[in-house]
């Protein structure tokens, strides 16, 4: 059979759609519902979430199979954190080590003002020498000026002088050298208290990994995979299963322009489902795409704009999922029936048990 130039542009459509989205395309067109109706085919489908490792490590456990319902917060497997719990010791040897330092400093700290203290009096003393010794020397001179001593006394009481001077400039360097002795223990001390905030820090690390290397459930769901087992070596990163938010259920389906561009968010959808088709399950517009899907290369003529289709996706309510969550499965397959117009009534085959 030999295809026209003018059916390529069809073919390539049917292939991207595939049968599902094409039969639902071709269905609407068909006229079989009501105006102000539109269906399109699809398949439940819902959140997946890899459950994965943050640190590289082995599984020492896993406590769930595949197919188990769990809830946020359980329990899911552990990680092996022998390694991690040798590195907290040492971390926590290495805090007693900087508590005791600080201590340390904090001695340091009292000895050198006790110097200082020690010094302070030796400064008051050598002045007072120094006081006494110039008062002398006063004396001393007058006494000479009047030819009532000898120049050996006044040479005597000016030495002394100069010696008092000298003994007040060494005491105050040595309280010079105190004050500095002091600083430099005050350092010791800020840094001896670093050493222990650090201890600190590496102890919290340590146990934000050894928290991390027990492995919960972010939501409720269902585990689909157990995608390693215990004993296994994994990279940072690595899956260890994947999970299903049973919360987070829809069906997306495709609809064409001229029906996609009178869904609106929140507007009315009825699923039925091939497995449980005296069922129908209600459910709203939550995504309505702003782009086309499948765009042919050009799209110059209304015919080809025809052509163009557009996601929807038709999201169950949690409420009814959280009821019915024994039930919810994905993948399964189904149509779609939107309501693009308020005012429009439900087919007949379209006003049966209604899932509530």
């Amino acid at each position: 059979m030999k295809i026209s130039q003018r059916t390529w542009p069809i073919v390539g459509l049917l292939i991207a759609l595939g049968a599902g989205g094409y039969y639902a395309w071709q269905q609407s067109k068909d006229g079989d519902l009501p105006e102000g109706i539109a269906r399109g085919n699809g398949r439940i489908e819902a959140v997946e979430i890899d459950v994965s490792t943050k640190a590289p490590g082995r599984i020492k456990e896993i406590l769930v199979g595949e197919g188990d319902f769990v809830k946020a917060g359980d329990v899911l497997a552990r990680m092996d954190t022998a390694q991690l719990e040798a590195e907290r010791r040492q971390a926590e040897a290495q805090l007693q080590r900087a508590i005791i330092g600080v201590e340390t400093a904090n001695s340091l700290v009292t000895q050198r003002e006790a110097e200082r203290t020690s010094a302070a009096a030796v400064v008051a003393q050598r002045e007072a020498e120094l006081d006494a010794a110039e008062r002398t020397l006063v004396r001393t001179k007058q006494l000479a000026a009047n030819n009532t001593t000898s120049q050996q006394i006044l040479d005597n009481d000016r030495a002394a002088e100069q010696a008092a001077k000298a003994t007040v400039a060494a005491a105050q360097a040595q309280q010079a050298a105190s004050d500095a002795a002091i600083s430099a223990a005050k350092a010791q001390v800020i840094d001896a208290k670093a050493a222990v905030a650090a201890a600190h820090a590496a102890i919290e690390s340590i146990d934000a990994d050894i928290d991390d290397a027990t492995l919960k459930s972010p939501r409720d769901g269902r585990v689909q995979y157990r995608v390693a087992e215990p004993g296994e070596v994994l990279s940072a990163g690595g899956r260890v299963l994947n999970l299903v938010d049973l919360g987070d259920v829809y069906m997306t389906f495709f609809l064409p322009t001229a029906q996609a561009g009178r869904v609106a968010i929140g507007t009315e959808i009825r699923i039925v489902l091939d497995a449980a088709p005296q069922y129908l399950i209600p459910a709203k517009a939550s995504y309505v795409a702003a782009v086309a899907q499948f765009t042919p290369k050009t799209v110059e003529t209304e015919e080809e704009r025809l052509k163009l289709m557009f996601r929807i996706k038709a999201q169950i309510s949690p409420e009814l999922l959280r009821k019915y969550i024994q039930q919810v499965k994905t993948g399964l397959p189904g149509v779609a029936y939107v309501r693009l117009d308020p005012q429009a009534a439900w087919p007949a085959s379209l006003q049966g048990k209604l899932v509530q």
